[in-house]
């Protein structure tokens, strides 16, 4: 799934549905396009998400495709979606369009799992721990008015796991290291501990820590999370991050390695109680 500023995240994934119901009828892309009276190019900036597609055109390929009518009424409302925008389109000056694509897929998750090895994970940051995150990663290169304006993008994104209406579902593993790394003050990091200790009350969230003690695992590469979408032909993504760059992860196979990586870290990591005990003595350690 490529990022940029052009088609949203929901034409991207309505154009990835399109073709793959193509290739699941066994039709090239020319035969399909002859089959309903289109070009080939009008198919193919279709699903390659260049431009959107109608409601009657929709219609015309999911009959060519015949999808089950039962199925249909989610892909109609992706379409009708795919051009709203976000509250995030407001950040747009000041946010790198691959962090928008991921807040984006993010939004519209419906259960997220992460395993976070360096930092406390963004969804569950205070606003101080934050800053200095965001900060350090832009070293210097950015304006105050623009860390202060990623910040505030930060604690938005936080009301997916605080909402009333249908909370987003939150497991994350976070590795002690993660934990134990003093970001900004000694005060900065209570804070944080203690609002771990608050998320981790909420029904939607579960929080586990992987002690180091365990030594390696299956995620020593790094960083991960998979997210989960609330309609099913939406497959599950695992978005991984460097410094550089991101990747979305979408095949069947690198995704089954995930959510094998991920069951392997919550096993071997402390369960939920023992986790927040762990916190709750690191927030009463003597500075």
């Amino acid at each position: 799934m490529a990022a940029g500023r052009g088609p949203t995240v929901r034409r991207r994934r309505l154009a990835g549905e399109l073709r793959r119901l193509r290739e699941r009828a066994a039709l090239t892309i020319e035969e399909a396009a002859q089959r309903v009276g289109w070009s080939t190019a009008k198919l193919s900036r279709i699903e390659t998400a260049r431009v959107g597609i109608t409601s009657p055109d929709l219609t015309r390929l999911l009959d060519l495709y015949e999808l089950d009518a039962s199925k249909r009424s989610a892909l109609h409302a992706l379409a009708r979606t795919a051009r709203m925008k976000g509250w995030w389109d407001a950040y747009t000056d000041s946010l790198p369009s691959d962090y928008a694509t991921y807040i984006q897929l993010e939004a519209d998750a419906a259960f997220i799992r992460s395993f976070d090895c360096i930092l406390v994970h963004g969804l569950l940051q205070t606003e101080n721990y934050a800053r200095e995150v965001i900060r350090s990663a832009l070293m210097g290169l950015s304006p105050p008015a623009e860390v202060e304006r990623r910040v505030e993008v930060r604690m938005t994104r936080q009301n997916l796991l605080l909402r009333d209406d249908g909370p987003v579902r939150f497991w994350t593993v976070i590795d002690e290291a993660a934990l134990t790394r003093r970001v900004g003050s000694t005060a900065i990091m209570r804070e944080q501990y203690a609002r771990l200790l608050e998320f981790a009350t909420c029904d939607n969230i579960t929080i586990q820590v992987l002690p180091s003690v365990t030594g390696a695992h299956p995620a020593t590469a790094g960083t991960f999370a998979i997210l989960e979408f609330r309609e099913p032909h939406d497959p599950d993504v695992t978005y991984v991050e460097s410094m550089t760059s991101i990747l979305y992860v979408e095949s069947d196979v690198e995704m089954y390695r995930y959510t094998l990586a991920f069951d392997h870290l919550r096993a071997a990591a402390l369960s939920p109680d023992q986790s927040r005990a762990l916190i709750s003595q690191m927030a009463d350690r003597p500075s």
